[in-house]
């Protein structure tokens, strides 16, 4: 992964790295690992996302093999939405930033309005 001149995979990694780590990506891939199997709609309610923000990004993390799409030709039509495989290990990593973010908004808070404060001297 390193050589002398350094990461010799950055730019894969970086390519990675923002699909997965933006933050509707990421928190489609908790709303699925919550509930298994969602529509559309119901991703969109949950999430408060725009139709064409979550259109793309299922798209891409369905292109990223991380979320499955499966479409049933009803009346209406209906398409469902789970996690792969691959999508299912990431559970562990997403729900740990999760986390940290939900324990750590206090101080978050905190330090944003000591910053705040600070830069409108």
């Amino acid at each position: 992964m390193l050589d002398s001149g350094g990461c010799l995979d950055c730019k894969r990694i970086n390519e990675v790295l923002s699909r997965v780590g933006d933050r509707w990506s990421v928190l489609v891939i908790i709303s699925l690992a919550q509930h298994e199997t969602l529509r559309f709609n119901e991703l969109k309610r949950n999430l408060g996302i725009s139709q064409r923000m979550l259109s793309l990004t299922l798209k891409e993390l369905e292109r990223d093999g991380l979320v499955h799409r499966t479409y049933h030709p009803t009346i209406p039509p209906k398409v469902e939405y789970t996690l792969t495989d691959m999508g299912r290990s990431f559970r562990e990593p997403v729900s740990a930033l999760g986390h940290w973010a939900l324990e750590n908004l206090g101080r978050i808070d905190t330090a944003r309005a000591a910053y705040d404060k600070g830069a409108a001297k």
